[in-house]
């Protein structure tokens, strides 16, 4: 499964560090960020449970980039 989410970020800089705390994170398969677009695009394992997981993107990206967001 996929899903597409609307972000909030200051720089192309932080939206590449979004980018792989999210790809680092249990249950994702694979995430993209556009951050011209202010998007985030992740692909979930099979059988993920995808608010547990997103809620665990949302904590690995603050870790790397403590102002972002994520509208989930």
């Amino acid at each position: 499964m996929k899903k597409t989410y609307k972000i909030e970020v200051d720089c192309a800089n932080c939206a590449n560090k979004m980018e792989q705390a999210a790809k680092d994170t249990a249950g994702v398969a694979d995430a993209s960020v556009n951050f011209m677009a202010l998007k985030m695009s992740v692909e979930f394992e099979d059988g993920a449970d995808v608010k547990a997981v997103m809620d665990e993107v949302l904590k690995n990206c603050k870790k790397v980039e403590d102002d972002c967001e994520i509208y989930l």
